[in-house]
């Protein structure tokens, strides 16, 4: 009797020690959630005020000035084909230059009154595709895409921005300036130009 006593005993423990165990593995496999830190979304139109160093509100000024402008220029009328030169940054900062300049084109698609062709620095993309449909012999010639049929810009967008900073003990004075130009490409002479100024103070 004392030996299934002590048997009972024993097979209790190990039911309770596998139970403990698997219990443990349960709850280290639980994904741990930290909320040490809150994120919030905000309004991605709101006015960005952290430093006054170029940020989001200054791209999205320049890129409606910008493209506000073009729109109501007649150079637009017929609804040529234009290419992005880019924007040289003569500021003291990085600036993703390349962000402005796709805010605008993007603005400009999206109104059905230009159209654009690859730029310099997307070019090779498009020549890499041509030449996989046209040299690799995996497509049929029905729907290949044909060398030689690009349709060519009649004119280049391009610009520079500049900056000037002014500082004493208590303030700090940062101006912009982003000077946009519309070039024919064909003669070089500029048939659009605007500029937009922005002007940043801030106190230590």
């Amino acid at each position: 009797m004392k030996r299934i006593s002590s048997l009972s005993t024993t097979l209790c423990l190990m039911i309770l020690a596998v139970t403990s165990l698997s219990a443990c593995q349960t709850k280290l496999s639980q994904p741990t959630v930290s909320l040490a830190r809150q994120v919030n979304y905000g309004d991605n139109k709101a006015v960005e005020t952290v430093t006054n160093e170029f940020g989001s509100t200054d791209l999205q000024m320049i890129a409606e000035k910008m493209v506000g402008s073009l729109l109501e220029d007649p150079a637009l009328a017929n609804r040529p084909t234009l290419t992005l030169a880019g924007v040289r940054n003569k500021t003291s900062e990085y600036i993703d230059t390349k962000s402005i300049m796709n805010s605008i084109q993007t603005a400009l698609v999206k109104s059905k009154k230009v159209k654009f062709t690859r730029s310099a620095d997307e070019m090779q993309q498009g020549v890499d595709e041509l030449q996989r449909q046209n040299q690799s012999g995996l497509y049929k010639s029905q729907g290949k895409a044909k060398v030689g049929n690009m349709t060519a810009a009649k004119y280049s967008l391009e610009g520079e921005i500049v900056s000037i900073v002014k500082q004493n003990s208590t303030t700090k004075d940062v101006f912009y300036k982003m000077t946009l130009k519309l070039y024919d490409i064909e003669d070089g002479s500029i048939e659009w130009q605007d500029e937009k100024e922005i002007r940043k103070t801030s106190k230590k």
